[in-house]
């Protein structure tokens, strides 16, 4: 398996937390070095003692593609990933997840099989989900990643998971694009090029996919670097999140 380029200037935002204390714990860990161009992270989100309330878990977009894996039932898992608005996932009050987070356009398998809202019934398709599931038992969080670096190996042998060179030239310079023409230029194609093959490889129109990374940006830039002025700004953040700025880092601190 030949060594991919890590696409090294984006990094999702962790997305938002109703509850914030040492009863949940939240962790990342990343791929070893021949999946580093394809995937984000290992991540595992946890519970340590019982809530005594439901979390909220409110996911925001970020083009990528997640393989979760519900570790208290181990028929349950999916490939989840949201378009260009958040949405809110009811846990309960214990709960016990891992996943495998992959870089926008890297993702090439059944897009019919992706959900964007709570995974709580058993998987039934072709992926190996469940199998990797069942192998999780018993592990730590580290030991977990063999198996699930394993289960990326076998969808990248099954061209389920590719490298793809268009989304990473993208995500490696988003300071230089502002304007879908420049997202164009930047990788060699005309507007309508890149419309149909951004599409084709990621279900992103390019304004979409624009729209979703300077809204990810914008969490660790001024806005005035992404944007017009603030009514853009927060009319664009509240269409993604569903908050105002100041609501979402009242609510979920971010």
């Amino acid at each position: 398996m030949s060594k991919t380029t890590p696409t090294t200037m984006y990094t999702p935002v962790p997305d938002g937390f109703s509850v914030r204390s040492d009863a949940v714990r939240y962790t990342e860990l990343p791929p070893p070095p021949d999946l580093a161009g394809m995937v984000h992270c290992f991540w595992e989100l946890r519970t340590v003692t019982d809530l005594p309330q439901d979390f909220l878990y409110h996911a925001l977009p970020d083009a990528c593609v997640n393989l979760l894996f519900n570790r208290l039932a181990p028929t349950i898992a999916g490939v989840t990933a949201l378009h260009t608005s958040a949405t809110t996932l009811n846990l309960g009050t214990v709960f016990h997840c891992v996943g495998v987070q992959l870089y926008p356009g890297t993702w090439q398998g059944n897009r019919d099989e992706l959900v964007n809202r709570y995974v709580g019934t058993p998987y039934m398709g072709a992926l190996p989900l469940v199998d990797t599931n069942q192998r999780l038992a018993g592990l730590t969080f580290g030991a977990m990643t063999h198996h699930l670096a394993q289960l990326v190996r076998w969808c990248v042998a099954e061209g389920l998971v590719v490298p793809n060179p268009l989304t990473a030239r993208i995500l490696s310079r988003l300071d230089a694009i502002s304007t879908v023409a420049d997202m164009a230029a930047l990788v060699g194609l005309s507007p309508r090029q890149l419309q149909r093959t951004l599409k084709r490889q990621t279900g992103f129109a390019p304004h979409d996919l624009l729209k979703v990374l300077r809204v990810q940006q914008s969490f660790r830039q001024h806005y005035l670097d992404l944007y017009a002025d603030q009514a853009h700004y927060i009319h664009a953040f509240r269409q993604a999140t569903g908050y105002t700025p100041v609501q979402y880092r009242k609510r979920f601190g971010g």
